[in-house]
């Protein structure tokens, strides 16, 4: 009697069963998955350390003595914070420096336009700092 021919090789002869192998995909997805987390978690912890934050909006060249600088802050509504403002020349150079307090309102975000006074012409304005002064 002859016996039926074996389609498959003896267990482990070969190495493993091609079925049991991890797909390719696995290992790559995982490493972007633990990243994205990795990344996730920095952005929520420095916002968390961070009690202001500021953008800048715009700037208004109002002539040679004058520059109005625009910028959003974001702060708990119950702070009290303090923005300083430098107007800069074509060289970079700081001609005008400008400071305004926001204290407590009712939103997160607040927009404002601080004039500042320049020596000579300034051809940008930018927020340098926000700190928080008093509350939260």
């Amino acid at each position: 009697m002859s016996q039926p021919s074996v389609t498959q090789p003896p267990a482990g002869r070969y190495g493993p069963d091609r079925a049991a192998r991890r797909p390719a995909w696995l290992v790559p997805a995982a490493v972007v998955a633990l990243i994205a987390a990795v990344v996730i978690v920095w952005l929520g912890a420095s916002a968390l350390r961070d009690p202001v934050q500021w953008q800048d909006v715009g700037f208004s060249i109002a002539g040679p003595e004058r520059i109005d600088v625009t910028f959003e802050v974001t702060k708990d509504p119950a702070a009290t914070v303090r923005c300083d403002v430098t107007a800069l020349s074509r060289s970079f150079a700081e001609v005008g420096v400008g400071s305004v307090e926001l204290g407590p309102s009712a939103d997160r975000v607040q927009r404002v336009t601080v004039p500042v006074a320049t020596a000579e012409l300034a051809v940008t304005g930018t927020v340098d700092t926000c700190v928080v002064v008093a509350g939260s």
